[in-house]
């Protein structure tokens, strides 16, 4: 019985010792077993939380090896995907767009060339320039991109998916694969095409010299407004250094323009 004050039992007077006796062992033997309860529910809570954890960080891990997968093609050490993906979100964070965002492109941004996959050596590794039609099937990674991270409903991997399509599209609407122009571009995909163009332009191939740091910002200028979203070029070259400092942390080894990386951070 509940009294209105709260008590759970009661016994009149006067009453046997024994009857009290049991009746508060039984009270307490109620509320262990309900105290046992909680701290059940909360163990396995704990562990649902700790498993739920540990899958998301394997899926993460995936999606980065995934990424890279696609850089070892024609980068042997695979640190371009974590220059541009750590760029990409010191971009959006400067740009204004949320710490979510940030780590979104973070984690989606390194599968833009997952699809170079599914081109062939003698293209992706050519030295020199490309002919038409090697360059044809040079542009057909985004596609292929795009479908090795299709039919998923993540939305880390439908960003990464958007992210691979349209980071070769230019604001002028001269990209590809759909000569998308201006804010039809989706964001992610704008940020990507900076980042992705200046590592490119500033790191060594097999097939190509590394740009300096003051070749590829003058490339940055003047593409601003036909490769490039004017306001992202302008936000990217505002925030140079931290870039060049994200450089300088995952520099490749055996870059012979390293020096010259540290020295533009420090002008």
């Amino acid at each position: 019985m509940v009294h209105r004050n709260g008590a759970k039992d009661f016994v009149t007077k006067p009453f046997e010792r024994i009857e009290v006796t049991h009746r508060i062992r039984n009270m307490l033997e109620v509320r262990m077993m309900y105290n046992r309860r909680g701290w059940e529910k909360e163990i396995v809570e704990a562990q649902a939380r700790e498993r739920t954890q540990q899958l998301a960080d394997t899926q993460l891990e995936f999606i980065h090896q995934l990424g890279r997968a696609g850089e070892y093609r024609d980068n042997e050490t695979g640190m371009h995907v974590l220059r541009m993906s750590k760029s990409c979100q010191a971009l959006a964070l400067a740009l204004g767009y949320s710490e979510e965002f940030g780590e979104l492109i973070l984690r989606a941004s390194p599968m833009h060339d997952v699809g170079k996959i599914g081109i062939p050596d003698r293209i992706l590794l050519k030295p020199g320039k490309l002919d038409a039609d090697e360059w044809e099937i040079m542009k057909t990674h985004v596609e292929i991109g795009a479908e090795i991270l299709s039919n998923h409903p993540a939305e880390i991997i439908q960003l990464a998916r958007s992210i691979a399509m349209t980071h070769h599209e230019k604001w002028d609407g001269s990209g590809y694969p759909k000569n998308l122009a201006g804010e039809d571009i989706p964001i992610h995909g704008r940020i990507a095409a900076i980042c992705d163009v200046f590592d490119a332009l500033t790191s060594e191939r097999p097939y190509k010299k590394a740009w300096s740091i003051e070749d590829a910002t003058a490339f940055i200028n003047e593409q601003s407004g036909s490769h490039f979203d004017p306001t992202v070029a302008r936000k990217f070259l505002e925030i140079l250094p931290e870039i060049l400092s994200i450089r300088d942390e995952h520099a490749d080894e055996d870059d012979d323009s390293y020096d010259i990386y540290k020295l533009a951070a420090a002008t």
